[in-house]
């Protein structure tokens, strides 16, 4: 399996679906099923019977999974494709508009 070049806490923004646009965090990555949670997009309602982490029950509104291929990193206000590259001996994400290093 490839590298994931979007990781938790990224700020991306989404090229395609009925959220095209929309910019947020990376809460979560599903690496088995190529999907990312991002904050604010793709909301979901889920009905929730009372249990003991939730007493009230009712309706809950949350993100839903976005297709990994659907999302871009952002860097500085734009969105780019990231790319992989050595820098020494360590191994560093950068941003292929600008070919600064990420991390």
């Amino acid at each position: 399996m490839a590298t994931m070049k979007i990781k938790k806490g990224d700020l991306v923004k989404v090229i395609a679906g009925k959220d095209k646009d929309k910019e947020g965090k990376v809460i979560a990555i599903n690496k088995a099923k190529n999907t990312v949670l991002v904050e604010g997009v793709n909301m979901i309602t889920k009905h929730a019977k009372p249990s003991m982490a939730n007493q009230q029950g009712g309706i809950i509104h949350q993100e839903g999974p976005v297709d990994l291929s659907n999302v871009m990193y952002v860097h500085k206000g734009k969105a780019t494709r990231v790319g992989f590259k050595m820098d020494g001996d360590k191994k560093v994400r950068f941003a292929k508009s600008t070919g600064e290093v990420i991390d």
